[in-house]
């Protein structure tokens, strides 16, 4: 494995990443603390007042959790 890519993340920052994949103009209110730790992590940056997913985040996210790999086995 890649540890590059191996993140643990929670339920909220998965939803999160996934949220931000493809912005909306009238998208829905995300938690501050979740994003400013999808931030933190290199996974979303901000543009003006609304996050976008980074290519790292883009690259996490078409991964996966580990944690689902094995509900899918």
């Amino acid at each position: 494995m890649n540890a590059e890519f191996d993140y643990d993340l929670t339920q909220g920052q998965w939803d999160a990443l996934k949220a931000i994949r493809v912005p909306t103009p009238n998208g829905r209110a995300l938690n501050r603390s979740i994003v400013e730790n999808l931030v933190a992590l290199g996974l979303a940056e901000m543009t003006g007042d609304r996050p976008v997913i980074t290519r790292k985040g883009r690259s996490v996210l078409l991964r996966g959790s580990p944690r689902l790999w094995d509900v899918a086995a």
